[in-house]
């Protein structure tokens, strides 16, 4: 049985994760359904991008200059981009 940490944390067992496809970099939507917690994976790696691209922009719409959206220029940013594409690659090679 899982346990949840003292930061929130929960491993999925690995038989769950192989079953709902979820490689690491995998983003998932939590919340409460009848009292549970729901965890479902993100299908479309591509609205994960554009999610967060709208994120840093609305997150930056009260500065004087426009948001200019420089996937180089942040490298953990990055990071999180190629590992959702990577494991967008592998659900396609299945």
């Amino acid at each position: 049985m899982a346990k949840v940490d003292s930061k929130g944390r929960v491993v999925l067992p690995q038989e769950v994760r192989e079953r709902l496809g979820m490689t690491p970099g995998t983003e998932v939507a939590i919340h409460e359904e009848g009292g549970k917690a729901v965890v479902e994976p993100e299908d479309d790696p591509e609205a994960i991008i554009d999610r967060m691209d709208q994120l840093v922009s609305e997150a930056t719409a009260n500065r004087s200059e426009p948001a200019q959206i420089d996937e180089t220029a942040d490298p953990v940013a990055q990071k999180h981009r190629a590992a959702i594409r990577r494991g967008a690659a592998n659900d396609d090679d299945e």
